[in-house]
């Protein structure tokens, strides 16, 4: 079996993009698991197509395991852990968000990968991103 997960986009427009993810765990969890690939948003009205986005809200609450989020690269970067049964609301814009700084291999992408999952472990987590185009 593997978890029962979803991704939804909720809002795509030029500026900003919204998506929400949920997973239902049977136990094994995710690992660097594809969650917001940054070719697929909207491209601008120029049509310049999106290569990476900067979170500026993270909206989560889970149940019995960790969930952590990554900027894709050649070596993976973390910018949140969200600790077990947790429920958390962080608002960034203040400063302007959480830029992509993967470094080497770089693409622009958002990963995500859970920890200690036991069998009926949750999760929901809406991003809020702002987009950037090369």
């Amino acid at each position: 079996m593997a978890d029962a997960v979803t991704s939804q986009t909720i809002f795509d427009n030029e500026r900003t993009a919204i998506m929400k993810f949920t997973n239902i765990s049977d136990g094994t969890g995710e690992s660097a698991v594809l969650k917001v690939d940054v070719s697929a948003l909207n491209p601008s009205a120029s049509g310049a197509v999106c290569d990476r986005v900067t979170v500026t809200k993270i909206y989560i609450a889970n149940h019995g395991m960790e969930v952590r989020m990554f900027f894709d690269a050649s070596t993976d970067v973390p910018f949140f852990l969200s600790s077990s049964g947790a429920t958390q609301t962080l608002d960034m814009t203040g400063f302007g968000g959480i830029p992509n700084d993967g470094g080497a291999g770089v693409t622009g992408d958002i990963m995500f990968s859970t920890a200690d999952a036991s069998s009926g472990d949750t999760y929901w987590c809406i991003l809020e991103m702002t987009k950037g185009y090369a």
